[in-house]
């Protein structure tokens, strides 16, 4: 009788050992999946949405998801809503190109919200077709660079700047020296050059004679009833018509889901962030955008 009970309380912790683990298994699984699927893993056909808010900046790993959405054969189309002021040069002119790949292979569509004037109205014009709404500020084609001259306040602090350069034009503009006609000359034919550049991205983006855009490209912003007029935008709308858009023409069903591209970032690139979102006032924005910007703010003065 002791031997059959000792084999029996084995068997039968061979038996509950044998589904604690398969318990065990089939929750870690469930919770995989569904940490999976949040994340936007889960399988099937979708269409993908990023969101562009803020200032542009040129974002590495925003650049590797469109790339990864751009090679996922699940994905169909391409929402872009864009909510921006502008920013960079480069960072605009980078979302511009890695849109643009994209195009070449699915359709792509801006959807502008509140805002998105200057290199935020530069990578809408890589999309197949762009919807604003009628209050949209939009437009403001244009690029630009900052500088300041503190020469007289270092004088009256009694502050006496030194600079031992190679050439004439060397770090210049600087704030600490005079701006000379061969300084402004120099730096207006970088403005003048990417400025070029902005305006044959909207001649090809919008298919408009050059003529017509540099007369919309004066600096000026517009709304999204202006812009539609101008043939800026191609329609007024939302995330619906852009739905609709692309059953109608490209014959992407309505009922596919809408899912956001999520950038995985790793703990330093998220404290980065934090800290950049910190400092996003009305003054350290502006002096954290080094260089040829395109970017509109009206409120400096």
């Amino acid at each position: 009788m002791d031997a059959d009970y000792l084999i029996d309380r084995r068997r039968l912790k061979r038996r509950l050992t044998f589904w604690r683990t398969a318990a065990i298994i089939a929750v870690v699984a469930a919770v995989t999946a569904g940490i999976y699927k949040y994340s936007g893993g889960a399988s099937g056909e979708y269409i993908a949405q990023l969101n562009i808010t803020g200032v542009i900046h040129n974002d590495l790993k925003r650049l590797a998801a469109i790339e990864k959405i751009r090679k996922d054969d699940d994905v169909k189309a391409l929402i872009v809503r864009i909510n921006s002021p502008g920013g960079t040069v480069v960072g605009g002119e980078a979302l511009y190109q890695a849109l643009n790949r994209v195009r070449r292979e699915k359709p792509v569509i801006a959807v502008m919200d509140e805002l998105a004037t200057s290199a935020g109205y530069m990578i809408a014009v890589a999309a197949d077709r762009i919807f604003a709404h009628e209050g949209t500020i939009t437009g403001s084609i244009g690029v630009l660079f900052q500088t300041a001259e503190v020469t007289e306040l270092l004088k009256k602090l009694g502050i006496k700047f030194e600079a031992i350069k190679s050439a004439p034009l060397k770090a210049e503009p600087s704030p600490f020296s005079k701006v000379t006609p061969e300084v402004r000359a120099a730096t207006k034919l970088l403005v003048d050059d990417m400025y070029a550049m902005f305006i044959d991205m909207v001649v090809k983006g919008r298919d408009m004679k050059p003529e017509k855009v540099r007369n919309l490209a004066d600096g000026r912003v517009y709304t999204g009833r202006m812009a539609l007029k101008n043939g800026l935008i191609d329609a007024i709308g939302g995330e619906r018509q852009a739905r609709s858009w692309l059953a109608k023409e490209k014959k992407i069903k309505k009922s596919l889901p809408i899912r956001d591209i999520r950038i995985h970032r790793e703990v330093e690139d998220w404290l980065d962030y934090a800290s950049s979102i910190v400092q996003k006032t009305s003054l350290s924005e502006r002096l954290t955008l080094d260089g040829l910007v395109s970017v509109w703010h009206p409120w400096w003065k």
